[in-house]
């Protein structure tokens, strides 16, 4: 069974508040891998597990077709009511039964979300939908982040850190795959022509009250929120404080670089 943490309302709309969309050398690094492996025209690109939208959004400025799938209603939801291109719908679906004909699909991506799904079903998926010579991109952000601002960034990530182990006590056992780096995915990638890099950064730009956000919208937050609400949300209040207080500053607006480590599989089937 895939797993179902984003289904409600007010966390899909957390989640399409506060989650960042891909940052410059992840979508730089998919684009070059596509445009290597490329021999036709890419008419059909698929985003699975694409949340409310984020990396969807960045696939539709490149490609000619973009459709977004995920289980949550909620999520797509969120994605059908923020602005975007023509190009680019949303369709609720499972990752393991995705309504597309078989070697249909050009690129097939997902986007911090695959170790949430069941892998052996997912994969046969993957080699169901996608056409020869197709490919693939599945990313997550891992646990590898930092803050960084003036003199004070070790003080920030300090702060982060505490909070983030905190809330990661709550952690499913999914999230194993994303602390091993995506390694049994990339094994089960049924692709002889694949490759996995693991030491992909980027800076992101947040504000301090985005950072507060991001540690809202991951599961286990949501899950620590539903355990002990007062703890977790007073959690969420005093990390602010602590931010702001270490930056001496007084605007949750404050804009600080959010530096984090992604994980990226990238496979082309065979003919």
């Amino acid at each position: 069974m895939a797993t179902q943490l984003f289904e409600g309302k007010g966390h899909a709309a957390v989640y399409q508040k506060y989650r960042f969309a891909p940052g410059k050398e992840l979508q730089q690094l998919i684009l070059s891998y596509v445009e290597e492996k490329r021999t036709s025209p890419m008419e059909l690109v698929v985003d699975v597990g694409c949340g409310s939208g984020q990396g969807t959004l960045f696939l539709a400025e490149h490609f000619k077709k973009v459709v977004g799938t995920d289980i949550s209603e909620a999520q797509i939801q969120e994605g059908r009511d923020a602005p975007c291109p023509p190009n680019l719908s949303y369709l609720v679906c499972p990752a393991e039964e995705l309504p597309f004909e078989d070697g249909s699909v050009d690129l097939l991506t997902s986007f911090t979300a695959a170790h949430w799904f069941d892998i052996e079903k997912f994969m046969k998926e993957v080699m169901r939908v996608v056409k020869p010579r197709g490919c693939v991109a599945l990313s997550t952000y891992t646990v590898d982040m930092r803050l960084h601002y003036g003199n004070c960034s070790e003080k920030l990530t300090q702060i982060f850190g505490e909070a983030k182990d905190l809330i990661f006590k709550y952690s499913h056992s999914r999230v194993k795959h994303v602390l091993e780096d995506y390694k049994e995915i990339f094994e089960a990638l049924p692709f002889r022509d694949k490759r996995r890099i693991t030491d992909v950064f980027d800076k992101i730009p947040m504000t301090v009250a985005g950072v507060v956000g991001y540690l809202e919208s991951v599961s286990p937050y949501q899950i620590y929120l539903k355990d002990d609400p007062e703890a977790a949300k007073k959690l969420l209040q005093e990390t602010e404080k602590r931010f702001l207080d270490a930056m001496g500053v007084s605007s949750r607006e404050t804009q600080l670089e959010f530096w984090v480590r992604h994980v990226c599989i990238l496979g082309c089937k065979g003919p």
